[in-house]
C-alpha cells in the first residue's frame, strides 16, 4: 500500500490550500482514510478522516468549520480543502490508512497501518 501526499505549501494566514492523498497497492473492501499533522516539537494529532464509502467523515474540534475532508474513489484520492489558516497550523501534514474498519472515528488511535511521508504546510503571519 502506498500513500503519496501532495499540496504543501507556504501560504499566508487567511488563504486556503487544498491537499491530496494518492492510495495505490490496495486491496481492502473497507478501510478509513485519515489526516494528521506534526509541528516541529509537538505530537502528531489526527485532524479528519472518512470512510472508503466516503459517506462517513469525522472531524477533530481543532480543525471543524475550516477544514473539509473528501474523496474521489474512481481516483483513489483523498483530499483535505483547508480554508482560514492559522500561522499555528504550521506542520507536516501525513494522510494514513487504517483496513477493515468503516468507522472514521478511528482517527483517534493515531495507529495507522499505512502511513504516506508528509507535506509541509507552512502559514505565515
Amino acid at each position: 500500500v502506498q500513500l503519496v501526499e501532495s499540496g504543501g505549501s507556504l501560504v499566508q494566514a487567511g488563504g486556503s490550500l487544498r491537499l491530496s492523498c494518492a492510495v495505490s497497492g490496495f486491496i481492502f473492501d473497507d478501510y478509513v482514510i485519515g489526516w494528521f499533522r506534526q509541528a516541529p516539537g509537538k505530537e502528531r494529532d489526527g485532524l479528519s478522516s472518512i470512510s472508503s464509502s466516503g459517506d462517513n467523515t469525522y472531524y477533530t474540534d481543532s480543525v471543524k468549520g475550516r477544514f473539509t475532508i473528501s474523496s474521489d474513489n474512481a481516483k483513489n484520492t483523498v483530499y483535505l480543502q483547508m480554508d482560514s489558516l492559522k500561522p499555528e497550523d504550521t506542520a507536516v501534514y501525513s494522510c494514513a490508512l487504517e483496513p477493515y474498519v468503516t468507522d472514521p472515528q478511528v482517527l483517534a488511535r493515531l495507529t495507522f497501518d499505512y502511513w504516506g511521508q508528509g507535506t509541509q504546510v507552512t502559514v505565515s503571519s
